[in-house]
C-alpha cells in the first residue's frame, strides 16, 4: 500500500506541541508549515522565536531556529537577512513581544520596509507569565492585573499592530490580520506573506487573533465565540497593505 509522503518540514520525531490545551498557537503554526512545504523552501528559511508561549515553538519545525531575548526577534531576524538576503527570515512572538518591549523594533523595521516577515499572536493577554494585561487587553476584559476590566481611561485603548505597520510601511509591504478561526485564510494570508518577502517586495506582516482558554478561564464554546464574535470586534480581519493596490 502507497502511503502519502510525510512533507519534509514536519518533524515527525517531535511529539505533540507543549503549548495548552486550546491554546492557538498550534493552528498557527500548523499553518505555517503547511505553507513552508508548499513553496519549498524548508532548506533555506530561518525561524526566529521570542520570549513567552512563541519560544514552544524552538523545536517545532526541521528548520533552522533561533531564540532571542523578549522582544528581540525582529532585530535578530533583520540581521540574518542582511547579512544572507537569499534566506527567507521569518519572526515569531507574541503581542507583548511585538507591541510591547519590541515594539520600536517593529515600528523601525517596518518604516525600513525590511525584507522579513513577522508572525504575531495576539491573544489578548500575557500567556506565558500567567495572564496579565497586554497591549492587546480589550477594553473592560479581565486579567491577572485588571481584576475590574482594562480601564482605557487610566491605560489606554487596545494596539492595532497591523493599521500601525501598514500606516508606517511603505510600497511593497505587505500587511494582514488572521485568525485561528479560519485556517484557510490564514493560510492564505502567510503564504502571501513569505512570498512577498521572497520576491524582494518589502516588510512582511501578519497578526494572528488567537485562543488562550487557561488564562481566559473559557470553555471551548466560550474561547471560540470570544475569538470570532468579541475579538473581531475590534481586530478586524483581513488584508490591510497589499503590493500593486495602491493601499
Amino acid at each position: 500500500m502507497n502511503y502519502p509522503q510525510i512533507p519534509k518540514s514536519w518533524n515527525i520525531e517531535s511529539k505533540p506541541h507543549k503549548f495548552c490545551p486550546g491554546c492557538g498557537h498550534g493552528i498557527a503554526l500548523k499553518a505555517l508549515g503547511m505553507v513552508i512545504d508548499e513553496l519549498g523552501i524548508q532548506d533555506k528559511t530561518v525561524f526566529g522565536v521570542d520570549i513567552g508561549c512563541s519560544l514552544l515553538a524552538w523545536d517545532f519545525f526541521n528548520v533552522d531556529t533561533i531564540q532571542t531575548h523578549h522582544g528581540r526577534t525582529t532585530p535578530v531576524i533583520t540581521g540574518i537577512k542582511r547579512a544572507n538576503p537569499e534566506l527567507i527570515t521569518i519572526a515569531y512572538m507574541g503581542d507583548g513581544g511585538g507591541y510591547a518591549i519590541g515594539s520600536q523594533h517593529l515600528v523601525n523595521a517596518a518604516a525600513r520596509n525590511e525584507k522579513i516577515t513577522v508572525i504575531l499572536i495576539n491573544n489578548t493577554n500575557y500567556g506565558m507569565t500567567g495572564g496579565q494585561m497586554a497591549p492587546t487587553t480589550l477594553p473592560g476584559q479581565k486579567t491577572e492585573t485588571t481584576p475590574y476590566g482594562r480601564d482605557v481611561g487610566e491605560t489606554g485603548y487596545p494596539t492595532l499592530g497591523p493599521e500601525m505597520v501598514a500606516a508606517i510601511a511603505r510600497e511593497g509591504a505587505y500587511v494582514a490580520r488572521g485568525t485561528v478561526a479560519n485556517l484557510r485564510q490564514l493560510k492564505g494570508f502567510i503564504k502571501k506573506a513569505i512570498e512577498n518577502q521572497m520576491a524582494g517586495n518589502g516588510f512582511s506582516f501578519v497578526e494572528v487573533l488567537s485562543g488562550c482558554p487557561t488564562n481566559w478561564r473559557t470553555n471551548a464554546k466560550e474561547t471560540w465565540d470570544f475569538i470570532e464574535n468579541t475579538m473581531t470586534q475590534y481586530f478586524k480581519v483581513g488584508e490591510l497593505k497589499v503590493p500593486g493596490k495602491g493601499e
